[in-house]
């Protein structure tokens, strides 16, 4: 463990910390991949430039700008970079935080919370109890628990006819082959591969594409592709329609996560 006022970039040194809530920062180039792992605390993973994709072993998240995830502590995942990655992670004790602690799911970053992720990220790892730190986190905590959620993922199948299904048009998510064209390629019929859509990921077939369409997108356009060749990319005729659908599912426009 560090000293009181010094900051380290090792997760493990963040779950015994005496307070509920320890901030970490943390930098990582284009291309990095954190392995499968976990850690006792809750966690909110918050990039205050680039974009992450997490990935369990039933679902994936982008993380756009403007998002953050929130983790359960013991929750295997995987981390991929989009980009440099300047990373806040939040450490989080759930049993000593006052307010609710959120599932695994993307929300939105306020302004405000913004601000009081990268207040909490300048001062000690370790504070005291009525120090402006410990003010700052519990209204984090206050931002947190009111923040709207993003329907930014994407359900995993365990049905082996799904999974050769899915893994194909995460490949490629521009394909646009329906049910009954996939039919031939999975063994199933496409009434079939439609009932295991619902049971087993829990939404349809054309929903599930175009969540993965769109997570794709938000990658492409954080590299810095031209809206245009991203929605031809990905299946739209125009950015358009691209654009429209883009925030009408992910609710934020595809500016808001275009490189600078």
């Amino acid at each position: 463990m560090t000293q009181t006022g010094q900051r380290s970039t090792d997760p493990q040194d963040y779950q015994g910390l005496p307070q509920a809530i320890g901030a970490m920062s943390k930098r990582f180039t284009d291309g990095h991949v954190i392995p499968v792992h976990c850690h006792q605390r809750d966690q909110l993973l918050y990039a205050a430039s680039g974009i992450m994709r997490l990935q369990t072993e039933r679902r994936a998240w982008v993380v756009p700008p403007d998002g953050a995830i929130c983790i359960p502590g013991g929750t295997d995942h995987t981390v991929r970079m989009f980009g440099p990655v300047d990373m806040r992670t939040l450490y989080i004790d759930a049993a000593s935080v006052r307010e609710r602690p959120r599932p695994l799911c993307v929300i939105a970053v306020s302004s405000l919370l913004r601000e009081l992720i990268l207040a909490l990220s300048e001062e000690p790892m370790v504070y005291e109890p009525e120090s402006r730190a410990a003010q700052i986190a519990r209204l984090i905590e206050i931002e947190i628990a009111v923040a709207r959620e993003l329907a930014l993922h994407v359900p995993l199948p365990t049905d082996p006819r799904l999974q050769t299904l899915c893994a194909a048009l995460m490949a490629d998510p521009s394909d646009s082959r329906t049910l009954d064209h996939w039919s031939q390629v999975s063994g199933a019929s496409a009434r079939t591969l439609a009932r295991l859509f619902d049971q087993d990921l829990g939404i349809g077939f054309t929903e599930w594409r175009q969540r993965v369409r769109f997570q794709s997108a938000i990658e492409s356009l954080s590299r810095g592709n031209p809206v245009s060749i991203v929605a031809r990319n990905h299946g739209y005729s125009s950015p358009s329609a691209f654009s429209s659908a883009f925030r009408k599912v992910m609710g934020i426009a595809p500016s808001d996560v275009a490189a600078d």
